[in-house]
């Protein structure tokens, strides 16, 4: 349990599309992964993919605002422009008009990704080749510079979700792309060891595999801290308490706590090297059998579970009518395996 977690590219593809929630996007992408594919090179395919799908369909178009000094009047005329820049000499107006195009901000984005990514360094020739042939087909697209402030005014609707997968993918290597001290020239940062951001997206996709394969209510769930505050001060100072995945069905409730370290086990050195829980996140579980209410606080089954690659974990213990248990999950084995695994714990 020593050695950091190291999750196969498909395997990561997956993961993605399970806490994406786009598993049906995933299907229609088909990417081919093998042992040498790299994380630049999957997300180019990605991206190469989608786009074609997009062109078989068509690009999505919106009405864009357009400001126009124009002799046919249109839209909206701007008296005060008008006035100021004295209209009469020019024999035209300035007008604000709302045009059909194909220049909305979600194809602008696409566009500067896959521009972004022709300059990835260890990105396959074939990839770049067209890469570079699809942006030939946004000349009529303006350029944007990225940003997180960009992606959150994306507006999409029903006729176009497909678009919220690539923007994923997009917003994914935006993150993802350092700057190198070549000019011009990026590289993709191995964000499968950001233990921050890994950790997110364990628990995602663990919630989301359990409500595609299972017939259980799944859900993140607030629990209540039985603790009586003196005052609203001294309340609002108490942390928020949620669990990760909560499983609940007409026999059965299960707490999942995702603890994204390759580490379930703390070494106590002064205690002759000797190997044990950690101690927060058993204190964890414990505040939430303290806390729960209803008709599962007595028979809650609670579990942590941990990433792994080939040093499994299984501890059980009991407390009152409540089970507990310690698990580790295989992520460097096929895919099939992971399934198979995930459905047994929960069995």
């Amino acid at each position: 349990m020593r050695e950091r977690v190291k999750i196969p590219i498909e395997n990561i593809y997956y993961l993605l599309c399970y806490a994406w929630d786009k598993l049906a996007e995933k299907d229609i992408v088909a990417v081919a992964v093998d042992d040498t594919t790299t994380l630049p090179n999957l997300f180019a395919r990605v991206l190469i993919n989608g786009t074609h799908h997009l062109l078989k369909r068509g690009f999505d178009r919106g009405y864009v605002p357009e400001h126009e000094w124009t002799a046919r009047l249109r839209g909206r005329i701007c008296f005060k422009e008008a006035f100021e820049r004295n209209a009469t000499v020019t024999g035209r107006l300035p007008c604000d008009y709302d045009e059909l195009s194909y220049n909305v901000l979600h194809n602008r984005i696409l566009k500067a990704t896959m521009r972004r990514l022709t300059r990835t360094q260890g990105l396959a020739t074939e990839h770049l080749e067209e890469l570079t042939q699809l942006c030939r087909l946004f000349s009529d697209i303006q350029d944007i510079e990225l940003s997180n402030r960009v992606f959150g005014q994306v507006q999409l609707h029903r006729n176009n979700q497909f678009y919220d997968f690539l923007l994923k993918v997009c917003e994914l290597v935006f993150h993802n792309l350092l700057v190198t001290e070549k000019p011009g020239v990026s590289k993709f940062r191995e964000f499968a060891q950001d233990r921050q951001q890994m950790a997110a997206l364990f628990e995602a996709f663990i919630r989301n595999f359990y409500r595609v394969h299972t017939q259980y209510v799944v859900k993140r769930e607030d629990i209540y801290w039985h603790w009586i505050a003196a005052d609203q001060v001294a309340a609002g100072l108490l942390p928020k308490m949620q669990t990760d995945i909560s499983l609940t069905s007409k026999t059965r409730k299960i707490i999942i706590d995702c603890k994204f370290t390759p580490e379930a086990t703390q070494r106590h050195f002064m205690a002759g090297e000797a190997d044990t829980l950690r101690s927060a996140h058993i204190f964890q579980i414990n505040a939430y059998m303290d806390n729960l209410e209803g008709e599962w606080a007595e028979t809650c089954e609670m579990m942590l579970l941990y990433p792994t690659v080939d040093s499994p974990l299984a501890a059980d213990y009991r407390h009152k009518e409540h089970k507990i248990r310690i698990r580790t999950i295989n992520l460097n084995q096929p895919w099939p395996g992971i399934h198979k695994d995930l459905l047994a714990l929960v069995a």
